[in-house]
């Protein structure tokens, strides 16, 4: 699933870099459950394997997506994608 088609899917109208909308990310997204806080969306689902997957969109940051993963043991796992085209930015390089 790309990102253009999880934001019809949630009814998100805002402006995005192009790259990302045609970015693949997990489907599970399609199950969570979407937030509006402060100038961002976050879409939250809890999988039967007990992770916690998070998608953050702001699409005025610096990162305008972020990708978190909580893993059963607690640890996080997961990407920030910039402004401009390049390669995502894990978690733990930040």
């Amino acid at each position: 699933m790309i990102l253009n088609e999880l934001l019809n899917h949630f009814e998100i109208k805002e402006n995005l870099p192009d790259y990302l909308l045609n970015q693949s990310f997990n489907e599970v997204f399609l199950d969570g459950n979407l937030i509006l806080k402060d100038d961002s969306y976050e879409i939250a689902v809890k999988t039967r394997q007990n992770v916690t997957h998070q998608m953050i969109i702001k699409p005025d940051g610096e990162y305008p997506v972020i990708i978190m993963s909580e893993l059963p043991n607690g640890l996080l796992n997961g990407m920030k994608f910039p402004q401009t085209e390049s390669v995502g930015i894990p978690i733990t390089k930040l």
